[in-house]
């Protein structure tokens, strides 16, 4: 029997990926090379935005039109947070809905990675911050981390196997370990017992939130392992936007903390996320997005059109800026950081 999977959104889908493969080759199963010679095919999914949504519908479509008898198609990843009734309505053509969960049995056995020498690490899911434009705690519930020396032993197994690049994943992982209530299970110590293991050549992770980066960790991001390139999301320049988004800062704070991180780490390079066109968002709220990221000079920036959510906060708004303008706003920064 043979499966492929088909993988939508972030890096932590990428991993969730991972695991199902494993779950499939423990099962004795081989991977497809074409998706039209499997006999299982796995859709991870996003909704993030309604763009990766409409590409899942695309694909099911496209599967159904070609797909052959026995052939099963399966759904899985952040769109199941929609009622399975629904789903069902939506996707007829789908045969079963199954959550990630149930595939994460035996991480560090079963696991299949994409590459042989880099590993995606989770250390912790879910969000606790609620940003009003965002599905990551609908889809992912609230923050869960990992025990502490279960990472380790999962990176040292990695390290025997001849991985030397890690990369930590959480939906904000500057906040693990607070839920496990022992003052030793910060992202920082984490960092810093990795850091140890001496197989392991690189150490990066993703995603930070601006407002609990703390002092202790810019210290540890100054280990001569860490990855030279922070990802820290910003949204928006302008303090308005920032607060119908419900990000924890203002502008300025988010500058003075750049400022302060490459004072500790000179040579850094940073990223960042931008959403263009939230509801209200005007021309001068817009500049003071483009003049931050002037003064920032990024190295590179994820930027998205404002796309409402289902569940959100902000989806009670009124999607007010136009689709041309948000392309339009989009194009500015686009060009003035990417290009």
């Amino acid at each position: 029997m043979k499966y492929f999977i088909k993988t939508y959104g972030c890096q932590m889908n990428v991993a969730d990926a991972e695991q199902i493969s494993g779950w499939y080759e423990s099962q004795r199963w081989q991977a497809a090379q074409t998706i039209n010679k499997a006999d299982e095919i796995v859709i991870v999914t996003c909704s993030v935005r309604q763009t990766a949504e409409d590409r899942v519908y695309g694909l099911i479509n496209n599967l159904s039109k070609s797909k052959k008898s026995k052939q099963k198609i399966i759904l899985t990843g952040c769109m199941l947070r929609y009622p399975l009734k629904w789903l069902k309505e939506k996707m007829p053509q789908v045969d079963d809905f199954r959550k990630i969960s149930q595939y994460k049995e035996h991480r560090t056995k079963n696991i299949v990675k994409n590459s042989k020498f880099h590993a995606y690490v989770p250390i912790m899911e879910g969000c606790n911050q609620f940003c009003s434009y965002c599905v990551v705690p609908l889809a992912r519930g609230r923050e869960k981390s990992r025990p502490f020396e279960e990472i380790i032993c999962e990176i040292k197994e990695l390290a025997k196997r001849g991985y030397q690049e890690i990369t930590l994943l959480g939906q904000n992982v500057n906040s693990y370990g607070k839920d496990l209530k022992k003052t030793k299970n910060s992202f920082a110590n984490l960092l810093k017992e990795i850091h140890q293991i001496k197989e392991i050549k690189k150490i990066s992770f993703l995603t930070s939130n601006p407002w609990d980066l703390t002092e202790e960790i810019i210290e540890a991001l100054s280990l001569p392992k860490i990855d030279r390139y922070l990802h820290l999301p910003v949204q928006s320049g302008d303090d308005e936007i920032l607060k119908k988004m419900n990000r924890k800062y203002t502008g300025k704070q988010y500058f003075e903390l750049l400022k302060k991180i490459r004072k500790q780490i000179p040579e850094i390079k940073m990223g960042t996320d931008i959403i263009v066109g939230f509801p209200g968002e005007n021309d001068e709220q817009f500049k003071n997005t483009v003049d931050l990221c002037k003064k920032a000079k990024f190295t590179k920036a994820y930027v998205a059109m404002y796309s409402p959510r289902i569940g959100t906060v902000a989806f009670k708004l009124k999607d007010d800026v136009s689709h041309q303008e948000k392309k339009r706003r989009w194009k500015i920064l686009n060009d003035l950081i990417n290009h």
